[in-house]
């Protein structure tokens, strides 16, 4: 008797994933922020911090006003410490803590006033940059602001140039939804790829205007 022959299934072939190609395959997974749009503060974090990363991607960073604030407050706290734990009786200790307490005061009362009147809307400023064929760029560093106002879908930012009279500037607005979609996702790298072209504006000299007191005569007209 002959052998009956068996009959074989066709089964599809199952691809086999190496440890290698999964390893490439892992690195090449993007990693996508989610953001609560309704949360304005947020939103605007999340923007300038991506907008201050990018910058100084190209140009370094100036530490030196946040240094100084950071040395009035520590000073400040050194103060208030000073007329909690001096071991002086409490009659006699009234003249150290009335000082004391006008000191950290005063202290404080010039921070507020650095923040409102001198870092406004800015959210980073830098060093003069050397590699660069803009003369303003090398002599100046770059002050950059941004501004998402209360209820606006609008973000703005400036990039200007720091302590530069009449500092002519290159200015970008953007509907907040070209970067976040319904479910609150973040497009990291298209905010990336926009904000590396306003700076090649400010960096090739192709400013929005020519200073400040153009602008205004621009208003006024």
């Amino acid at each position: 008797m002959g052998k009956k022959k068996e009959k074989v299934e066709a089964v599809d072939a199952i691809p086999i994933q190496t440890e290698e190609e999964e390893d490439m395959s892992g690195d090449n997974d993007i990693e996508l922020l989610q953001v609560d749009v309704g949360d304005m503060m947020k939103l605007k974090q999340i923007l300038d911090e991506t907008v201050a990363s990018t910058v100084l991607d190209h140009i370094e960073e100036d530490y030196r006003l946040d240094n100084a604030k950071l040395a009035l407050m520590s000073t400040a706290c050194l103060f208030a410490c000073f007329a909690q734990f001096a071991p002086i009786p409490f009659p006699d200790s009234r003249p150290v803590l009335g000082a004391c307490c006008c000191l950290y005061f005063l202290l404080s009362g010039v921070l507020q006033l650095i923040t409102t009147f001198i870092d406004k809307d800015c959210i980073l400023l830098t060093k003069p940059s050397a590699d660069t064929e803009d003369k303003n760029l090398k002599q100046y560093g770059i002050r950059v602001r941004s501004n998402l106002p209360r209820f606006s879908e609008h973000y703005t930012i400036t990039l200007e140039f720091q302590n530069m009279p009449n500092s002519p500037c290159v200015e970008q607005k953007w509907s907040v939804g070209r970067f976040f979609d319904v479910e609150g996702m973040f497009d990291e790298l298209g905010l990336m790829e926009a904000v590396k072209d306003v700076y090649q504006r400010l960096n090739t000299g192709n400013y929005d205007n020519d200073g400040k007191m153009q602008l205004s005569k621009k208003k006024t007209e």
